[in-house]
């Protein structure tokens, strides 16, 4: 299991994807799941994965080789897509042949092996807009939109919540990797798959180079980022009135039992 979220606002893009491929009380490893190809001044894209890693690798792998689509004279790759819509063609295409080919009924593995794969795609290459596709296993994608400015793949739903409230498309920049950020502490918090380090990317708009961080577990200002947001959701709740409907005795402290001694 994975988090991975992509976050478009009118200042620019972020996207913040965690590390971890394996969970258990004796089995944690990490990979890292958000693949930046640019050229400063030309290009920046970002990809991020989650699902069946051994799926999301080779088709990586494929891209980076070069694939040609049906109406393409030749191999096309990241680097050379002429617009970020056919960088999300390039990647659709060879998720969904990846997933084809281990899927087929000839293959050993058909029964045996979860090949549920997505990715996110985001960035701007000079002369197109910024943007942000989800791309699903089966190679189809979805743009997102200013109604709705992010878009998640893998464990979602925990931080979903912090970004429909608080994350508009008017959102600075910098308050989007914040709401990110608290987004993945939510999710790290109620979900062992989901771990440190988070690798980040940001990047405005019209400016083609892009800004990476990698924090770890320990990352000073990630984890003051999770105190604070406990603190100000335990000091939220304590604030706001209980249920008026509710007995009002029920608001009051239970009493202490009393200890009795023996004999």
């Amino acid at each position: 299991m994975t988090y991975c979220v992509g976050m478009l606002v009118k200042e620019g893009l972020a996207m913040i994807a965690d590390t971890r491929t394996n969970a258990g009380v004796d089995n944690i490893s990490s990979y890292r799941k958000l693949h930046v190809f640019k050229r400063p001044g030309e290009r920046v894209l970002a990809v991020a994965t989650a699902g069946n890693l051994s799926v999301t690798q080779t088709a990586l792998a494929m891209v980076a080789e070069g694939v040609k689509l049906p109406d393409s004279t030749g191999p096309e790759t990241l680097e050379t897509a002429p617009t970020l819509f056919r960088a999300a063609q390039i990647l659709g295409h060879a998720l969904a042949t990846v997933r084809a080919t281990i899927n087929t009924p000839a293959s050993p593995t058909a029964d045996a092996l979860n090949v549920n794969a997505s990715m996110l795609l985001g960035g701007q290459i000079a002369g197109g807009k910024m943007g942000l596709y989800l791309i699903y296993g089966q190679g189809n994608f979805i743009e997102c939109g200013a109604d709705t400015p992010y878009l998640q793949i893998g464990e979602l739903k925990y931080g979903k919540p912090i970004l429909d409230r608080a994350l508009h498309v008017d959102t600075p920049l910098s308050e989007a990797v914040k709401l990110g950020l608290i987004s993945f502490d939510s999710t790290i918090r109620s979900n062992i798959a989901v771990g440190p380090p988070l690798d980040l990317i940001v990047i405005r708009r019209d400016n083609l180079s892009g800004m990476e961080r990698r924090l770890e577990a320990d990352d000073p200002y990630f984890r003051d980022l999770g105190r604070r947001w406990s603190e100000a959701l335990a000091a939220a709740h304590q604030a706001m009135p209980a249920p008026n409907w509710l007995d009002p005795g029920m608001s009051r402290p239970a009493p202490r039992a009393m200890a009795v001694a023996p004999g």
